[in-house]
C-alpha cells in the first residue's frame, strides 16, 4: 500500500470518503464528481455500454446522465479489501427519477472502487436496470 492511501478499514475513514463521493453525486455537480476521481480514472455503470476513461469522458457521460436524472445516494455498507490496499466494495441505495417527471426508482446496489490516495481510479457499479423501468 503506498504512503498516502486511505486506510478504509479505518471505519471513520471509509464514512468520511463515503458521504464526500455521494455528496458530491448527490449535488449531481459535475465538476465535484471529477474532483473525487483521478485524471485517467475508469468507470463503468450498467449504462455505459463499456469503460468511461478519464476525466473527459467522465465529464461528458455525468453531463448527460445528470440531464436525465435526479438522483440521491446513500450508503447501506462498506466493505474494504482484506489486504488494506485502498478501495472496497460500497453497498448503496439509491432513488433515481426521471428529470422529465415520473416515477421515482429506489434501487439498491454496489460499487467496486479501486483508490489511489484519497481519489477513485477504478469505479464499476453494480444494480439491476429492471428497476428503472418498473419491474
Amino acid at each position: 500500500m503506498s504512503a498516502n492511501a486511505v486506510k478504509l478499514t479505518d471505519a471513520g475513514e471509509a464514512e468520511r470518503l463515503s458521504q464526500r463521493v455521494l455528496s458530491a453525486w448527490n449535488v449531481q455537480d459535475v465538476d465535484e464528481v471529477l474532483s473525487c476521481y483521478t485524471e485517467d480514472c475508469v468507470y463503468l455503470d450498467p449504462n455505459t455500454r463499456g469503460p468511461v476513461l478519464g476525466h473527459e469522458a467522465l465529464r461528458r457521460y455525468l453531463g448527460k446522465l445528470f440531464e436525465r436524472w435526479k438522483m440521491h445516494w446513500s450508503l447501506r455498507e462498506f466493505f474494504p479489501f482484506a489486504d488494506g490496499s485502498g478501495g472496497g466494495a460500497f453497498l448503496w441505495h439509491a432513488q433515481l427519477t426521471p428529470a422529465a417527471g415520473g416515477k421515482t426508482a429506489e434501487i439498491d446496489g454496489m460499487d467496486l472502487v479501486v483508490l489511489r490516495g484519497e481519489l477513485l481510479a477504478r469505479n464499476e457499479v453494480y444494480f439491476d436496470r429492471v428497476g428503472l423501468f418498473g419491474g
